[in-house]
């Protein structure tokens, strides 16, 4: 009976942090959306799991249809316009064969 007290408590806490993360995910979204950003794929180290594009939060990557040297279908970034530069692909990626950086404005000199 202890152990299901437990849970029970246990349950609006998850809540309660998952709502925080969601808002905390929502307050990034907004800061990088002006930001803009490419990505780097090494498309020889590819292996095509797909990590980066599931896990894309602007969804801006999508596996080709071409293969690499491998047999692997490799990710290609189809709405440049989009990427935010965030790298999440980069930390997902097993292969270390993509990465994402964030395109710096260029500041303008007196």
């Amino acid at each position: 009976m202890r152990g299901a007290q437990v849970g029970i408590q246990f349950v609006p806490f998850l809540r309660i942090l998952n709502s925080e993360r969601t808002s905390d995910m929502a307050q990034v979204a907004e800061q990088t959306k002006k930001a803009k950003g490419s990505v780097v794929i090494a498309a020889e180290r590819c292996k095509g799991c797909g990590f980066c594009v599931e896990f894309c939060p602007p969804e801006v990557l999508e596996l080709s249809t071409e293969y690499n040297s491998k047999g692997y279908h490799t990710p290609i970034l189809t709405k440049r316009d989009l990427c935010t530069g965030c790298d999440i692909c980069g930390m997902v990626c097993p292969d270390f064969a993509i990465y994402g950086y964030i395109i710096k404005k260029k500041t303008k000199e007196a």
